[in-house]
């Protein structure tokens, strides 16, 4: 397990981000930022803080034993500084409107027109600050006849089409449509969101000038679709569930073995060869059906029952020794667990161990692309609730202590 990284100026340590978003989208875009460097403040409301706080069990066992934050929230939390603040009161809301003069990015995820009523929207805070690039996470956008929905990641899963190619056929054992394990429309928002506000920044750099991001989960969710759009856009072929077979390419699937399960996935025709060999059949690749990928989408069915009936016949320990021995893509299906105590996560370092200053100590999971010269660095564990308010205002806005101190007495912090 890898420890917490040193305090480290990072690619994007000249950039203050306003965090103002909660749940998963918005924490996650802001999270990349601090990643890589940004000095991000997480404002959240006062005695509440981010629902995801409480989105368990589990939940985090505090440096005395007690439970704390849910395990949830420290998923797309590290790397911040937590404020509270209520700007739902006037007072509040201008001392986020301070925050923002300051910034250099702010990320919300407010239903679409939501932060007008308190002078936080993008029109307001680009009169204070030209220069913001301000990231307006949704469900359906700025605009279109949605706009106004809320959108959760189960929701646009559906609506956004995955769920449709996700799942057992009709008809088969346990058949109909799935969403996926994980919130991925969430998830890849936040990274579109991320890529954006780079972009943004690097346009601002050469301008000067700000911009507001708007990035919808449905937007996110149909881009990707990626081939299986490019399928009925180009091809006029309907993508349907197949399971864990693939539409494009066999055999790409689960197979059977003697004492699990084990995935096979041959990308070209000679990664296919070479599974025949190894499984002692050569003439199979010969077969007319067969030969090609094309041919073998026809024949599906055909392959996959040959294939089943050879490789039943093995354990799954032996068939990926013998596989990875023969060159070609097999491994197994890993439970959580599993992949945490794999020696190539280890090799990795995929598990990070942090820290915060009461002791408390959060198992967080790596930024996963590694820069050469800037690498991501683990900076901060993911906060208390309001552990930064006084510190974080006094630095971003050189508010002294009597400051701070009659902001709480009017009950805006």
């Amino acid at each position: 397990m890898s420890q917490t990284t040193p305090s480290a100026p990072g690619a994007l340590g000249h950039i203050k981000v306003l965090d103002l978003s909660r749940v998963l989208a918005g924490p996650w875009a802001a999270q990349v930022l601090g990643d890589l460097g940004a000095e991000v403040l997480k404002v959240e409301a006062p005695g509440q803080g981010d629902d995801t706080r409480t989105w368990g069990p589990p939940f985090l066992t505090q440096a005395d034993g007690s439970a704390g934050d849910a395990a949830y929230f420290s998923a797309c939390n590290r790397n911040k500084r937590s404020v509270t603040i209520d700007f739902a009161k006037p007072d509040g809301a201008a001392l986020v409107r301070r925050l923002a003069a300051e910034a250099d990015v702010v990320v919300e995820n407010f239903k679409t027109g939501g932060l007008a009523k308190y002078g936080l929207d993008y029109a307001s805070l680009k009169a204070v600050n030209p220069r913001l690039v301000y990231c307006s996470v949704t469900g359906f956008g700025q605009t279109g006849p949605y706009a106004h929905r809320a959108g959760y990641d189960f929701l646009i899963q559906g609506m956004g089409g995955l769920m449709s190619i996700t799942g057992h056929p009709d008809g088969a054992e346990g058949g109909g449509p799935m969403k996926v394990g994980v919130a991925v429309c969430d998830l890849f928002t936040g990274m579109y969101a991320a890529v954006a506000i780079l972009a943004a920044l690097a346009h601002r750099d050469r301008t000067g000038e700000g911009q507001h991001i708007d990035c919808a989960l449905f937007d996110s969710q149909v881009a990707m679709l990626a081939n299986q759009s490019a399928n009925w856009l180009a091809g006029g072929m309907v993508p349907g569930r197949l399971g864990n077979n693939h539409p494009n390419v066999v055999p790409y699937r689960v197979y059977p073995t003697a004492d699990g399960h084990v995935i096979v996935a041959c990308g070209n025709d000679n990664q296919f060869q070479r599974l025949c060999a190894a499984l002692g059949r050569p003439e199979l690749a010969e077969d007319e059906r067969f030969r090609a990928n094309a041919g073998r989408i026809r024949n599906r069915e055909a392959i996959d029952a040959l294939l089943t009936d050879l490789l039943s016949a093995h354990t799954r320990g032996d068939v990926v020794t013998l596989l990875e021995k023969a060159g070609v893509p097999c491994g197994p299906i890993n439970t959580v667990p599993d992949v945490f105590a794999d020696p190539h996560a280890r090799a990795r370092g995929v598990e990070v161990e942090m820290a915060r200053d009461d002791g408390t100590r959060i198992p967080v999971v790596a930024f996963p692309a590694r820069l050469g010269g800037t690498p991501a660095t683990y900076r901060l564990a993911p906060p208390r609730l309001g552990q930064d308010t006084d510190a974080a205002l006094q630095d971003w806005l050189g508010l002294d202590t009597a400051g701070v101190a009659k902001l709480r007495r009017a009950g805006i912090l």
